[in-house]
C-alpha cells in the first residue's frame, strides 16, 4: 500500500513563498511520475505541477508556471513543490499524487494514489 504524507502547508502573505514535501512510501519511487495538484473552495481540482521518475522531466499548469519548481529528492522518497511570488489565488488544498507512470503527466486519471492534502492560505 502506498502512503503519502504532505507537509508545509500554512499561512502566507501575498509575494512569499512556501516549501511543500510529500514523503512516499510502499512503491519503488523512482520508478513513478509525481504530481502536484490543488482544488480552491468551491472549485474543481486542478494540476499544478508534475516530474518524471528520474526528475529529468517536468511539467507545469499555466496558473503556475515560472513561480513553481517541482523536484524530487528519490533517496528520500520525497518529492517537493517550491512556491515563489505566492497570490491570494493561489490559495487551496494541495495535494501529492503517485502516477501509474515512469514520465510526467498532467492527466488526474493518470493517478492512482493520493495524500490528504494540506492547507495553503495566501493573504494579500
Amino acid at each position: 500500500q502506498v502512503q503519502l504524507v504532505e507537509s508545509g502547508g500554512g499561512l502566507v502573505q501575498a509575494g512569499g513563498s512556501l516549501r511543500l514535501s510529500c514523503a512516499a512510501s510502499g512503491r519503488t519511487f523512482s520508478s513513478s511520475a509525481m504530481g502536484w495538484f490543488r482544488q480552491a473552495p468551491g472549485k474543481e481540482r486542478e494540476f499544478a505541477a508534475t516530474i518524471s521518475g528520474s526528475g529529468v522531466t517536468t511539467y507545469y499548469g499555466d496558473s503556475v508556471k515560472g513561480r513553481f519548481t517541482i523536484s524530487r529528492d528519490n533517496a528520500k522518497n520525497t518529492v517537493y513543490l517550491q512556491m515563489n511570488s505566492l497570490k491570494p489565488e493561489d490559495t487551496a488544498v494541495y495535494y501529492c499524487a503517485v502516477a501509474r507512470t515512469t514520465w510526467a503527466r498532467r492527466d488526474e486519471n493518470g493517478y492512482d494514489y493520493w495524500g490528504q492534502g494540506t492547507q495553503v492560505t495566501v493573504s494579500s
